[in-house]
């Protein structure tokens, strides 16, 4: 049985459930307790879990990072939320050189089983600082998955999956995104990490897309009835599942990747380098990349759009791939 929820409370529906399976479990981070989250995200946590399980922190990104990191080598499953993805950044030596380094640098004898948690994604006019989709900051540097999730059914099955895992799993869920709807089963369930998911099967050309590129993906091949689009969600960037659209594109023989990075050293060229790399002759012609323009994301809710990739441009891409000009 299914039922709908939006995709803010299926977060929270995920964490109070691993908060009630397992008491190594516990999150922390600024503003998770009373005020409940940026979004609603962690609401009634802390009334049902106490203090200790559901701990407001000081405004110290580093100190959530890190005192995660100890916790984490000591035995326990923290999640540690930052008030915007942007801030992994102020958290840069934990996030960059420690949390992921750790079990490779104890030569395996340490695990650190943390997910840090942060909202990302641009749309609703938070200025430069706090709009940035950061799943390649951390996709770049080994030892952390990194999670990116799409649906409801993805941000509660992808995140109970992050916190069991025993290495560190960034979970990014879209801020723009918390208040859509989708369908969750009422039944326990988790999602494999470093697993895509085909999401619309077609034939025609395969367009690999995640969070809210995903379903502006989807609006653009709904615009386009005479091509067949097959829509792919990664859900994991780091691993990433070279097979599942490797598999695609082998059928289609066209290839779109749609991400809100910057096209400018992004995941696109990434995943586009792979595919060409190892799948050259499966292509009928070059790959196109969507992404956002290379600025940083303006405040001005006009501008924020024109920097962001549209249904229109996605459409327009998906169209090149057939000799169609812009």
């Amino acid at each position: 049985m299914t039922r709908t929820l939006r995709y803010v409370d299926a977060i929270r529906e995920a964490l109070d459930e691993e908060l009630a399976r397992d008491e190594s479990v516990y999150l922390a981070g600024q503003d998770v307790g009373d005020f409940g989250g940026n979004f609603g995200e962690t609401r009634d946590l802390q009334e049902k879990y106490g203090t200790d399980r559901v701990r407001d922190t000081p405004l110290s990104e580093i100190g959530i990072a890190g005192h995660a990191l100890g916790a984490a080598v000591g035995g326990l499953r923290p999640v540690a939320q930052l008030q915007f993805a942007d801030f992994v950044a102020t958290a840069g030596d934990e996030t960059f050189n420690q949390i992921p380094k750790m079990p490779y640098i104890s030569g395996g004898d340490l695990e650190a089983p943390l997910t840090l948690f942060a909202p990302s994604g641009a749309g609703i006019a938070s200025g430069a600082q706090h709009s940035q989709s950061v799943h390649a900051w951390l996709g770049n540097v080994p030892g952390w998955v990194v999670v990116t999730a799409t649906t409801p059914y993805d941000a509660k099955g992808l995140l109970k999956s992050a916190i069991r895992d025993d290495n560190p799993v960034a979970f990014f869920f879209h801020k723009y995104l918390t208040s859509t709807e989708g369908e969750v089963p009422d039944e326990e369930y988790t999602l494999p990490l470093g697993e895509a998911v085909v999401e619309q099967p077609g034939d025609d050309v395969t367009v690999v897309a995640t969070q809210l590129m995903y379903h502006r993906a989807v609006e653009a091949a709904e615009e386009l009835s005479d091509i067949s689009v097959e829509v792919i969600s990664p859900r994991t960037f780091s691993p990433l599942d070279v097979e599942t659209i490797g598999a695609s594109v082998e059928k289609t023989g066209r290839l779109v990747v749609v991400d809100e990075t910057p096209l400018q050293y992004g995941v696109q060229g990434y995943v586009v380098d792979r595919l060409v790399e190892e799948q050259f002759f499966d292509f009928d012609g070059p790959p196109e990349t969507v992404g956002v323009e290379d600025v940083p994301i303006p405040f001005s809710p006009p501008l924020e759009d024109e920097v962001l990739p549209s249904v229109a441009e996605i459409a327009d891409a998906i169209r090149s791939q057939f000799g169609v000009p812009y």
